[in-house]
């Protein structure tokens, strides 16, 4: 698993560009994912690229990993810094938080969250 770091790496830096076909390009096409902002899953790159367009219009969120662990389980768990401010800067949240990776062929099969 800590060979799909780069993967990761290429995930949050094209999340943080705004460019949605360059993140999914690192995920699985049926993908499930996390919906922190609003609660609950979805699944698949257009359900991603609908709910970050609605969540990009909101609110600005910044998150950049700054530690990786293999889990025993086969996951790969990344510590990330989150800095979420509203489109007229105020701040909203900045800390950590766990998001916790499944790889299917070195692609996203998987996204979760643990607060």
């Amino acid at each position: 698993m800590m060979q799909n770091q780069p993967t990761i790496k290429q995930a949050y830096k094209a999340f943080n560009e705004r460019n949605i076909n360059k993140a999914l390009a690192t995920m699985q096409e049926h993908v499930e994912w996390s919906k922190a902002w609003e609660g609950g899953y979805i699944s698949g790159h257009i359900a991603i690229r609908e709910y970050w367009t609605r969540q990009w219009n909101e609110i600005n969120p910044i998150v950049k990993p700054v530690a990786f662990h293999q889990r025993e389980n086969g996951t790969l768990e990344v510590l990330v810094h989150q800095l979420v401010k509203d489109l007229s800067g105020t701040l909203i949240f900045d800390g950590h938080v766990k998001h916790i990776y499944t790889f299917t062929n070195g692609l996203i099969n998987r996204m979760d969250i643990e607060l």
